[in-house]
């Protein structure tokens, strides 16, 4: 992989604005149906009061473009590069932003995710995984092809991913750049020790279909909070990471540019810390793959990004209240189908009551069905029926893929919309 900048199609951005809306997309007023997305952006409806449906999730302008400056600049001052995981949002007007602010690359998950970004004309991406299915194999081999500009890697963590991939590129114009993964005890995907690792990097290099461009990993999994501890065992892990490129440098498997990447939205200032200061003659590029920085959330990661203090929180629902059964409980209008639940529940934040928006504090969310939540009342809670309630969200990668269209909001009043491709 070179060190060129990563780019967009433009045009492919200009016909997402063109895109039609109508019932399709939940919450959006039937004053917008017909319009373009980029019409309906110009109108700046009000959010409460031009026929917004609960509930609705929005993005807050402020927040949002102030995560995106602060983790580049970040990067940049650490001396390391970001190809955000685009999985948290699926959203290409968001990755374009991300790229204006210097973004090396963009990662994915899955051949799926991949063809979106392609559509889109994203000329390099990380897989982070392994890709072993031969039809996803060969359709990526044709890209390759088609497109000289377009750049790619993924993971291989066995001797049997590179011969399966080997045979699937059977024939392939051009190599797969394929990164060893190491793994770490209790972790998720990766070769478990070096000796492993160095076997694949040996069958990667006699594989005529394949082309060994560093070493990846994946801290995350390691470890689930801020303790020392955990940040122990997650520098440990990092140190291993480093040694082997080390070895697998000594021993030629590079030519040229080294790729080393690891790095999600939990422990990225202790993969800046490890993955850099290399010895010299070795080129390599440090990479993280964090996502989740571009909205923050008021749950997991308020609790463990290590700049939990300096980002904020750009993801928000509203939800109304429908049913009151009795004073300690209320009912809203949002549920499993809306919003995350898988790493805390909503938070109540805001209530909403005859045109008015005011903190709001004492009341938490229980439980959550299909289509509603259980918000719990104290004793004297203003909470009533037909009032708005805003919440903050945790994990934002679990909110993303329940809505196509999200409004982006200065305020109360919508100025853009975000379409999402899950």
């Amino acid at each position: 992989m070179t060190s060129s900048d990563c780019s967009l199609d433009p045009a492919a951005l200009t016909a997402l604005r063109d895109e039609p809306l109508d019932w399709r997309f939940k919450a959006i007023p039937p004053a917008l149906w017909g319009l373009s997305l980029g019409q309906a952006a110009k109108q700046r409806l009000h959010l409460f009061d031009d026929g917004f449906v609960a509930p609705v999730v929005v993005l807050e302008a402020d927040a949002l473009e102030h995560n995106l400056r602060t983790m580049a600049d970040w990067c940049a001052g650490h001396g390391v590069r970001l190809a955000p995981h685009g999985k948290t949002t699926m959203a290409p007007q968001l990755f374009a932003r991300q790229l204006e602010l210097g973004a090396w690359g963009m990662t994915a998950a899955n051949a799926s995710q991949l063809r979106v970004y392609r559509a889109f004309g994203v000329s390099r991406v990380l897989l982070a995984n392994q890709l072993v299915d031969a039809a996803a194999l060969r359709w990526l081999a044709a890209e390759l092809e088609r497109d000289p500009g377009f750049e790619f890697s993924c993971w291989v963590d066995s001797v049997r991913s590179v011969e399966l991939m080997t045979e699937a590129l059977a024939g392939a114009k051009r190599p797969v750049d394929v990164l060893v993964e190491l793994g770490g005890d209790g972790g998720r995907t990766g070769a478990r020790d070096e000796a492993t690792a160095l076997a694949i990097a040996e069958a990667v290099r006699e594989s005529p279909s394949l082309r060994l461009i560093g070493v990846s990993g994946y801290e995350g999994a390691l470890a689930h909070d801020s303790s020392t501890h955990s940040r122990q065992i997650v520098a440990a892990y990092l140190r291993r990471l480093k040694a082997l490129t080390i070895t697998l440098a000594e021993r030629g498997f590079f030519d040229g540019t080294i790729v080393v990447t690891a790095g999600g939205s939990a422990y990225f200032d202790l993969v800046a810390d490890e993955l850099t200061g290399w010895p010299d003659g070795l080129d390599v590029v440090p990479v993280l793959r964090s996502g989740a920085y571009v909205t923050h959330d008021d749950g997991f990661y308020r609790s463990i990004s290590p700049l939990h203090d300096c980002f904020r929180s750009a993801l928000r629902a509203w939800a109304q209240v429908t049913s009151k059964p009795t004073d300690d409980l209320a009912l809203l209008t949002l549920g499993k189908r809306d919003a995350s639940f898988d790493e805390g529940l909503p938070e109540p934040q805001f209530l909403r009551q005859d045109g008015k928006t005011e903190p709001l504090d004492g009341h938490a969310i229980t439980a959550m069905n299909d289509q509603h939540s259980f918000l719990s009342l104290p004793a004297g809670s203003p909470v009533r029926v037909g009032d708005w309630i805003g919440l903050g969200l945790s994990h934002p990668c679990t909110v993303f893929d329940k809505w196509q269209l999200i409004p982006v909001v200065d305020g109360e009043t919508v100025v853009d919309l975000v379409r999402t491709y899950f």
